[in-house]
C-alpha cells in the first residue's frame, strides 16, 4: 500500500537500509521538473556510503536522435538505452566486490559522459534516480525486481509547467513553447499517468 513520507522520514528510512549487509537499491521516480536531483543530493549528504546511479546517464546521443528523428522527442522513454540502463543495475545487483564505473549526463554539453561515476564496492544503499523508474510498460516495468523500496515525487501540476517553462527561459519564444508542449509536457503526463504505485509518495511541491 502506498503511503505518504517526508524527507527526513525518508532519510532515516535510508539510513537504516544502509547498515544492511546485502547491497539495497532504491527508486526515486518522477515527471520532468519534479526536484529529483534536488532530493537525491539531499539525501546522499546525510548518507555516508551511499551511492548515485542517475537514469540521465543512458540518454542516446544526439546524433543517433536525430538519425532516427526522434531529437525533438530527447527525454521520452524510447530515447533511452533502456537495455543497457538494465544490464547496469543487473551488474549492481551482483554485488561482486568491484567498483563500478557508470555515466552521468552532462547537461552544459548534453551528451553522457561514460564512466563518468565510480560507484565503490563498498556503497551498501544505491540510490537510482530517474522519470521512468515506475513506468508500466514493457522493459520499464522489468526493473522493478532491483528495487527493495520506490518512491515517488509529488508536485502540483501547476508548479512543474512553471518549473519546466523556467528551463527554457533563455530560448527564443517559439523554440521553447515546442520543448515544452510537444516534449517535456507529453513526458510529464506520461509519467503522471502511466506508472506503478509506488510504495512511498514523497510531495515535493
Amino acid at each position: 500500500m502506498t503511503t505518504t513520507t517526508d524527507l527526513p522520514d525518508l532519510r532515516e528510512r535510508l539510513r537504516t537500509m544502509a547498515r544492511g549487509p546485502g547491497r539495497t537499491m532504491i527508486a526515486l521516480a518522477g515527471p520532468p521538473g519534479a526536484g529529483k536531483s534536488h532530493v537525491t543530493d539531499a539525501l546522499l549528504a546525510d548518507l555516508p556510503g551511499a551511492a548515485l546511479l542517475p537514469m540521465d546517464g543512458y540518454h542516446l546521443d544526439d546524433r543517433l536522435l536525430s538519425a532516427r528523428g526522434d531529437l525533438p522527442r530527447k527525454g521520452a522513454p524510447w530515447t533511452f538505452d533502456l537495455d543497457g540502463f538494465a544490464v547496469m543495475l543487473d551488474r549492481l545487483a551482483a554485488d561482486d566486490g568491484r567498483d563500478v564505473l557508470v555515466p552521468v549526463f552532462d547537461r552544459d554539453l548534453e551528451i553522457s559522459r561514460a564512466a563518468a561515476r565510480e560507484i565503490p564496492a563498498s556503497a551498501r544503499l544505491i540510490l537510482v534516480e530517474g522519470n521512468y523508474l515506475l513506468l508500466d510498460r514493457p522493459g520499464w516495468r522489468d526493473l522493478g525486481r532491483h528495487f527493495a523500496l520506490t518512491v515517488m515525487l509529488d508536485v502540483p501540476q501547476a508548479v512543474l509547467r512553471a518549473r519546466l517553462t523556467a528551463r527554457w527561459r533563455d530560448l527564443p519564444p517559439d523554440q521553447a513553447r515546442a520543448k515544452l508542449e510537444a516534449n517535456d509536457l507529453p513526458n510529464m503526463e506520461l509519467v503522471l499517468t502511466a506508472s506503478r504505485a509506488p510504495d512511498l509518495i514523497l510531495p515535493n511541491g
